[in-house]
């Protein structure tokens, strides 16, 4: 095994999150060194609200059970804000369909005009089950957000501490639009030779999974092992994406991982974000993260999700070297990489 290897997913005790500063500053420490190395991990004692998970996962089996027909209420073809309800396949990662069915839903900011010609017509509005067919829809959505969101707070704040920086750094960062995302998520099995997502990195800063109990989740080491994420009753999987990677100089990874599953499979996703408009600038870090960048190839040469262009032209996966100046820019990427036909229909 390499050097910077990892053969297993650790599980960390939150519960220092808002401890004593001596406690705070240790577990900063440990999670910045996890964010170094592996990327991933499984955070117990969040903060969370069991009982918000529970009504999450019941609102998932309520709505996928649905029929088709009720399910197009909230078509996200009717979006050209790439909101709403998808069936499976529709979403193509790496140039291969996913089979799984999802609803997204994102941070509502008013909309701009659909001319407008930047990643701004990504501000909007989500939509939303009628109450009667889907009670609780949208009441537990926002709860689920904010609950996530307040997590990914704070472990930002932890992060920028392990790294030297003022512990309120990613808040002001993220600037007054944050745009964060929900994946409510419905895996059928998997059949031979695809996923219910194929291998890819996360777009954005930090993410925040509710896996369920069935396993499914894999994380790709340096060596090209693939490693089950462990299934802990009532604990969270927290990984990085492409953007805190980029921000921190590769220091930080955000490391291949892909679901592959023999049974139905439900699972929520909270994707962390910043405003549209927040540059990827890398921060100007102490020499010792620099330093260990340059000493670690695996760091050094670390890639990023390849754009629809790059794509078609046979660059690797996620080997690409592109580095979106702003954030928008990055999920402009993401949709005209994930989404074609909603990206032909809305905006040719």
């Amino acid at each position: 095994m390499a050097a910077d290897s990892f053969a297993e997913i650790p599980v960390i005790d939150l519960s220092a999150l808002t401890g004593p500063d001596a406690d705070r500053s240790e577990l900063a420490e440990q999670l910045c060194d996890i964010c170094h190395h592996i990327g991933f991990f499984v955070a117990v004692d969040h903060g969370v609200e069991a009982q918000l998970i529970d009504s999450v996962f019941d609102l998932m089996q309520r709505f996928f059970a649905l029929p088709v027909e009720q399910k197009k209420l909230i078509d996200k073809l009717a979006s050209r804000h790439f909101r709403g309800w998808e069936a499976e396949g529709s979403e193509y990662t790496n140039n291969l369909p996913d089979i799984r069915e999802q609803i997204d839903v994102w941070s509502e900011w008013p909309a701009v005009p659909p001319s407008d010609v930047s990643y701004n017509r990504l501000l909007g509005p989500n939509q939303w089950m009628p109450e009667q067919t889907l009670r609780g829809h949208r009441h537990v959505t926002v709860e689920w957000m904010r609950q996530c969101g307040r997590l990914g707070d704070h472990l930002l704040s932890l992060l920028a501490l392990g790294l030297g920086l003022p512990e309120q750094h990613f808040t002001d960062y993220f600037g007054d639009k944050p745009m964060s995302l929900t994946k409510f998520i419905h895996y059928p099995p998997t059949p031979p030779g695809q996923a219910g997502v194929n291998p890819h990195h996360d777009a954005g800063f930090l993410t925040v999974l509710a896996p369920g109990s069935t396993p499914g989740l894999q994380v790709q080491n340096p060596d090209g092992d693939w490693i089950d994420v462990p299934t802990v009753p009532g604990g969270l999987v927290i990984n990085l994406g492409e953007m805190l990677q980029g921000v921190t100089g590769n220091y930080f990874v955000a490391t291949p991982h892909r679901v592959i599953t023999a049974s139905e499979r439900f699972s929520a996703g909270y994707f962390h974000g910043p405003s549209l408009d927040t540059p990827l600038e890398p921060l100007d870090l102490a020499d010792r993260f620099v330093q260990a960048v340059a000493a670690s190839p695996r760091h050094a040469a670390a890639g990023f999700m390849a754009r629809r262009d790059e794509m078609l032209a046979g660059v690797g996966d996620m080997a690409s070297d592109h580095r979106a100046a702003v954030y928008g820019e990055q999920l402009w990427n993401y949709f005209e990489r994930s989404y074609a036909e909603n990206m032909a229909l809305h905006y040719g």
